[in-house]
């Protein structure tokens, strides 16, 4: 396998060449990414989508986007949401990601549930064309979240939420020591042993380390339009569900 041509967060460069950086990178584990992700978590993101879910206040017949799908799995907790008469669609940049959405889709019979290849920070949908939308894991990894929290800002009717669910790493003091030593050495070591690009997750490691605070980031949601922006922590803070309003 060839070595990545950036070692570090700061030699990854900005724009373009980091979205095919990253989705060069997510595109090469994606067989094993559920898998991954399972491990990793200690089995508990599919909780934290279903909990960011909850925060959307979509409901049945509703109709929701998930920016940086993946594989589905926040697409499908809004699909329940949602339910048969709602529609939902997913968005991902990387086509090997977006083939596992669709055909997990298929075996589980979510057919109001519909995957599309784009960039998050140019949705190809109209303005106000959505009762919610959400990102999972998704906002370390585009060229520009101003720009992907403007556009679904911007694609959210008035009234809708934009929800985010993200890693921010543990703030309390007592718990910084062992999440440092999960979160950088054993989890890229355990993605190793599951056949996963170490390199993806080491990847991981250094986002989380550079992404905003909480509070930088519920900032972020203000400029860009939403208001009564609330922030839940979840898993002793480590990981973060912003939610935010669009007038």
């Amino acid at each position: 396998m060839p070595a990545s041509p950036y070692e570090t967060m700061t030699d990854i460069p900005a724009q373009t060449e980091k979205e095919a950086y990253v989705e060069g990178l997510f595109s090469s584990i994606a067989p094993r990414y559920d898998l991954i992700n399972t491990v990793l978590s200690l089995a508990r993101h599919k909780a934290w989508r279903r909990f960011a879910v909850s925060r959307t206040g979509v409901g049945p017949g509703g109709r929701a986007l998930d920016v940086c799908c993946g594989t589905g799995d926040f697409a499908f907790e809004l699909a329940r949401a949602v339910g048969p008469a709602g529609r939902v669609t997913g968005v991902d940049f990387s086509m090997p990601m977006l083939e596992i959405a669709g055909r997990k889709a298929d075996r589980r019979g979510f057919s109001q549930v519909e995957f599309l290849q784009a960039n998050a920070c140019a949705l190809p949908f109209a303005d106000d064309a959505f009762d919610c939308v959400t990102v999972g894991f998704g906002l370390r990894n585009v060229a520009s979240i101003e720009a992907a929290l403007g556009e679904m800002a911007r694609v959210t009717r008035p009234g809708g939420k934009v929800v985010s669910l993200e890693i921010v790493g543990v703030r309390s003091s007592f718990a910084a020591i062992p999440w440092r030593l999960y979160f950088d050495v054993l989890a890229p070591r355990a993605a190793r042993a599951l056949q996963g690009r170490r390199e993806a997750y080491e990847y991981l490691s250094r986002s989380v380390k550079g992404f905003a605070s909480p509070e930088e980031l519920a900032g972020e949601f203000a400029s860009r339009g939403l208001r009564d922006v609330v922030c839940y922590d979840l898993a002793l803070g480590a990981v973060c569900v912003h939610v935010g309003t669009k007038l």
